[in-house]
């Protein structure tokens, strides 16, 4: 018989540490989301970490930004941001004040409030899709540009915590390119995700937009 998950909020130390040490170590936490109409609870099965300054994929490679402040720090604090005029995606701030990092949460189980993520994914056709890639994810735990900055430490009064949850043995954890990443970062084995897992999103190599002519 397999253990409970474990309930134990996450400190900050957690998130206080490289970035490509925390986004493994996500896999199998659980992000809880509370809404109004009641909490949501996301067994994470992938995600993607970002290096800030130092990643051509990142958001804050140039340097900062309005839009990317929140990957800045302090550990521990949610990055939200707004993508293709239409989505949004929940990042995890990670490492010390100043320096810019995050994990990208790109897909997960819904364990807690299944029927409220499915009124927000009327398109699921199966539970297993409901937060089967970032956008999808978002949509399904009512995540927007308003909870940027979001304390994830704060305790049960922060919209956004994650628990400890069961961490995946290294031996499950997959590992490759990020998805849709061009450039000079398209080969950053930055991604991971649960060996098997069926709510883990296709991968997809980034294809540039053709220009209308």
């Amino acid at each position: 018989m397999s253990a409970r998950p474990d309930r134990t909020p996450l400190a900050r130390s957690f998130f206080d540490r490289p970035v490509l040490t925390v986004a493994p170590d996500l896999l199998g936490r659980i992000l809880v989301r509370r809404t109004p109409e009641g909490p949501i609870e996301l067994r994470i099965t992938e995600v993607e970490a970002y290096e800030g300054e130092a990643d051509p994929g990142s958001h804050a490679y140039r340097g900062r930004t309005a839009r990317n402040a929140s990957m800045f720090g302090p550990p521990g604090h949610a990055y939200v941001y707004f993508i293709y005029g239409m989505w949004f995606s929940l990042n995890l701030v990670c490492g010390p004040p100043g320096h810019a990092s995050g994990v990208l949460v790109r897909a997960g189980e819904v364990t807690v409030g299944a029927d409220l993520a499915a009124k927000r994914r009327i398109t699921a056709r199966y539970p297993r899709e409901l937060a089967k890639g970032p956008a999808r994810l978002a949509t399904a735990l009512d995540v927007d540009r308003s909870l940027d900055g979001t304390d994830l430490c704060a305790g049960a009064d922060s919209p956004l915590s994650l628990l400890a949850g069961t961490p995946t043995p290294p031996e499950q954890v997959g590992n490759g390119p990020r998805t849709g990443v061009g450039g000079a970062g398209a080969a950053h084995p930055y991604r991971y995700w649960i060996t098997g897992d069926p709510t883990v999103s296709p991968y997809r190599a980034h294809a540039p937009r053709r220009r209308s002519t």
